[in-house]
């Protein structure tokens, strides 16, 4: 079997600077997120240290860094509690879309974009990153938080959102017409529903399916049920990260607590791997003549989502320092806004870089606003 030297050389390289700024990260009380942002901007399409040896692995790693943070998300989480509070939350889902879609979608009608190009940047700046806001529950220790199942409410609606607007904006970014569009949403939105009711009605088959004494067959069979649940929800255009939520939430008990345990340092892996790649696909060239358009942007959805993160956690009796970490927790864009990009940014010459710019303006700003957020916790759910 050949072994690469550069790959083995370059990822190397590439993990011992993300525990050097992981350390520095926890020196100062802060999440490694923005830092490994930046390394990813160091080791991206900028070209100030390129790898082009371990990309390949980068960008396959991200794809399973974002299952597992969502995973063991759901692992903390029993699927009826969650579903209570799913349906508590509707109402702040279209808050959240009135309140985070529109800035978007006037930014782009005051940038004379067409309506494909409206539609996509009202997309980008109403979903937050899921993965990002995953990471930060974990680093500050905020799973157990009062506010942090409102965060989860909403974060999870919007994923079920992107299951009904991506097909849309596929349709409309390829000339398609009307009625196509609408067929997707009308299958994306039934296998949405099919999935969670299933995993609603027989999740519980699921832990049977994983529970074993032995710690090496547990993580086999934890990783491969949730990555084939990943890969079929992604096939019918729903998020994986969704897939790789409701097995966390189908699994209690024993078999949830091992679970967490046996996963904690593949996820803390692959979810820095995640931060880097996000990096990787921005081209520093690209963001100082969007930045100035990107950071106003960023100004106000920052606000919007804090109001969104509020009137949530409110639903759920929460003090008004609670409501003001749940929104902060919700101010991070990543990864479906890049997705929105990639669908409609070809035939919009400003929207790639403006949404580049703005994803990484709060991508990195979105973690140090939650770190400093109102950090006295209002208590926990659990003790």
């Amino acid at each position: 079997m050949h072994v690469s030297v550069a790959l083995l050389l370059q990822l190397g390289l590439v993990l011992a600077a993300l525990s050097v700024l992981g350390a520095l990260a926890r020196r100062l009380t802060l999440s490694p997120i923005p830092l490994y942002l930046l390394a990813g901007l160091a080791l991206g399409a900028g070209e100030l240290v390129p790898f082009p040896a371990a990309e390949g692995f980068i960008q396959a790693g991200a794809t399973i860094g974002i299952v597992l943070l969502l995973l063991a998300l759901g692992l903390e989480f029993s699927i009826s509690e969650f579903t209570t509070s799913l349906r508590r939350h509707v109402p702040s889902a279209w808050i959240d879309v009135v309140l985070n879609a529109t800035p978007g979608a006037v930014a782009g009608w005051l940038l004379e974009l067409d309506g494909v190009g409206v539609v996509a940047l009202a997309g980008a700046t109403y979903i937050s990153s899921s993965g990002i806001a995953a990471r930060l529950l974990s680093d500050l220790r905020r799973l157990g938080n009062r506010e942090t199942p409102a965060v989860l409410s909403v974060l999870v609606l919007e994923d079920f959102a992107m299951a009904a607007f991506l097909p849309v904006l596929a349709v409309l970014a390829s000339g398609g017409t009307v009625p196509q569009a609408l067929l997707g949403v009308l299958v994306a939105v039934g296998t949405v529903m099919a999935v969670f009711t299933a995993s609603y009605r027989w999740g519980h088959h699921i832990g049977s399916l994983v529970s074993h004494p032995d710690a090496e067959q547990l993580m086999l069979r934890l990783l491969g049920i949730t990555l084939i649940v990943a890969a079929l929800a992604e096939y019918v255009h729903v998020s994986a990260a969704v897939g790789a939520f409701l097995v966390g939430l189908a699994l209690t008990g024993e078999t949830a607590v091992r679970g967490r345990a046996i996963i904690a340092p593949l996820r803390d892996l692959f979810a820095a791997v995640f931060f880097v790649a996000i990096g990787l696909s921005v081209n520093a060239a690209d963001l100082p003549p969007t930045l100035p358009a990107a950071i106003a942007l960023a100004v106000i959805t920052a606000v919007t989502k804090i109001l969104t993160g509020r009137y949530a956690a409110s639903r759920d009796g929460v003090g008004s320092h609670g409501q003001m970490r749940a929104g902060a927790a919700l101010i991070a864009r990543g990864e479906f806004s890049i997705v929105i990009v990639g669908l409609a940014g070809h035939q919009q010459p400003i929207l790639g870089p403006l949404v580049t710019a703005y994803v990484f303006v709060l991508a990195i700003a979105g973690p140090l606003i939650t770190r400093f957020a109102r950090g006295r916790r209002a208590g926990t759910r659990r003790a």
